[in-house]
């Protein structure tokens, strides 16, 4: 890796002015609102959407090939930013480590940008947590809408997996400590505010979106929304800075957005809206990923953020790597290094269902084998011979080891694919019910057989129906370790069921949220969590953490 470059070249680079962003020391800095809106009458480059096939629990590196991607395509001669979602220090700590890349391809400086960079998801964790408060204050002080405490739906958020945290008892002590009652924490990238900010374009936007949040029923079963509550300028207020896209830099130096961090398997999975937006203003090609699979936040990005954004990404890139498809092969997990073509052809059908899922968009492809060094040419010509049968376009890209001159052929393939005027299109209407889009997603994305939704997720859906949010998009949280709910299910599963236990209401954000299988929304820590190998020595010096 080279040596970081100043933040004020690197913006420079990109047509940006000195003034046009606030800096946040030597290697930091964000947009301004007012530069995004003076970039809205220039032309928009080229959206290319990174997602992957259903990946093993280290991931398939979708932020590798992003980055790597970006830097293709500027040594070819394109100008192009990448765009990321911002790490959480639940994953980071516990079982993934850092998320900002690998070895050649990475985004800087790394250690703040995977700890915590400017601030925006401990103001995230903050908002949302006022919120929590203001709740618990509204019911001690019996004030009007008078909420029933039986009935919020709203709880508490923190940075970190803590599983002791899912469900807990508040209020207790005796009468000046509050009412007691149920409730939980989430961990701070499943929040509808993280959502929020992921969407909003302004703080008119942001505003409108939290007072919008549902909170839960009075007594009388009257809806309440946040609004109500008088405190949406003081919560937008806490967000004041977080809404401002961050730019940091590549491993060679090239301009990188990295902002928002809502998950992909409980939320809608990408980085900001204004980020990209910002990005496609600046750049000829701006690569950005969708969390996890393709069936979560790929689906998503199409069918909620790019719905809504008025986004039309060009071209899907899907990353596929031989450790993924032997585990789909029937590998154990500790042994996806050892070599074995068969079980790579016998995962090939995950890789084939996600290809099909693609088409469901109208969008072109081409498939990335992100190369690792176990990977040996008789597995990877597996790939490649299946992929040349069906015609389907593919490269490999080892940019974690070779830096941009690792994604040069990937980067050729995106800009051959790229050069049409189509619109993507919508797998479901917004005007269907419910039940008709959560099947839709289902049957057509997941494969399932057929949906079963249990008598509380009925009940939801006949309550949402009566608030009139029944035409929302849905943002199903699902497993991200399989097609179906069941995480044990790998490879292609046929014949399964899906079941959906409840419907959560996201209406700040614009969405609802049918909640499958044993879906957790706070993650646990491993046996043995990163954080027993993270360090710091006397010149402040992070390791560890990959």
């Amino acid at each position: 890796m080279q040596e970081l470059r100043p933040i004020r070249e690197v913006v420079q680079d990109i047509g940006l002015k000195e003034d046009d962003v606030e800096y946040y020391g030597d290697y930091k800095a964000k947009l301004k609102l007012s530069t995004y809106q003076q970039l809205q009458a220039k032309p928009d480059g080229n959206l290319v959407l990174v997602s992957a096939i259903t990946p093993t629990p280290a991931g398939e590196g979708k932020t590798t090939t992003s980055i790597g991607l970006s830097m293709g395509l500027n040594r070819i001669g394109k100008k192009s930013i990448v765009t990321l979602r911002e790490p959480s220090l639940g994953p980071l700590f516990g079982m993934k480590g850092g998320a900002t890349g690998g070895g050649m391809t990475q985004v800087h400086p790394v250690d703040d940008i995977n700890m915590h960079f400017t601030g925006d998801l401990h103001a995230v964790t903050a908002a949302h947590n006022l919120i929590s408060a203001v709740v618990d204050n509204h019911i001690f002080r019996q004030k009007e809408p008078q909420l029933d405490p039986r009935q919020i739906v709203w709880n508490r958020v923190m940075d970190m997996n803590d599983r002791s945290l899912r469900k807990i008892v508040i209020g207790l002590g005796g009468k000046r400590n509050g009412f007691p009652r149920e409730t939980n924490f989430s961990i701070s990238a499943s929040s509808e505010v993280m959502a929020i900010l992921g969407l909003a374009e302004s703080y008119a936007d942001l505003k409108e979106r939290i007072g919008n949040i549902f909170l839960g029923y009075t007594y009388d079963n009257k809806p309440v929304y946040l609004k109500e509550l008088n405190i949406t300028g003081a919560v937008a207020a806490l967000l004041r800075d977080a809404l401002k896209p961050n730019i940091v830099q590549t491993s060679d130096g090239t301009p990188a957005f990295v902002h928002g961090g809502p998950f992909a398997n409980i939320a809608q999975g990408t980085c900001s809206v204004l980020s990209m937006k910002a990005a496609l203003k600046l750049a000829d090609y701006v690569i950005t990923e969708a969390g996890f699979g393709f069936d979560l936040g790929a689906e998503k990005f199409f069918d909620i953020v790019a719905r809504k954004s008025g986004l039309n990404p060009k071209a899907v890139v899907l990353i596929a790597t031989i450790r993924a498809l032997k585990m789909h092969g029937g590998r154990d997990i500790k042994e996806l290094n050892e070599p074995d073509p068969a079980a790579v052809k016998r995962g090939i059908p995950n890789l084939l269902k996600h290809i099909q899922n693609i088409c469901h968009f109208g969008v072109p492809a081409v498939v990335a084998i992100n190369r690792f060094n176990s990977d040996t040419d008789a597995e990877i010509k597996v790939v490649s011979d299946m992929m040349d049968s069906r015609g389907v376009e593919w490269a490999v890209i080892d940019s974690a080891a070779r830096g941009s001159a690792g994604a040069v052929n990937l980067a050729e393939k995106v800009t051959a694919i790229t050069a049409h005027d189509e619109h993507y299109h919508t797998l479901y209407e917004m005007d269907t019910t419910i039940e008709e889009k959560v099947e839709k997603v289902c049957k057509d994305i997941y494969g399932s057989e057929a949906v079963d939704f249990t008598k509380e997720a009925r009940r939801a859906i006949q309550r949402i129906s009566k608030l009139g949010l029944d035409k929302l998009p849905v943002c199903i949280a699902k497993t991200q370790k399989s097609l179906s709910d069941n995480p044990e299910l790998l490879g292609r599963p046929k014949d399964f069921l899906i079941t959906v236990r409840d419907v959560q209401i996201s209406s700040g954000a614009g969405f609802l949220v049918p909640v499958t299988g044993d879906m957790l929304l706070m993650p646990g820590l491993p046996k043995t969590p990163t954080a027993e190998n993270v360090d710091i020595d006397e010149n402040g010096e992070v390791t560890g953490m990959f």
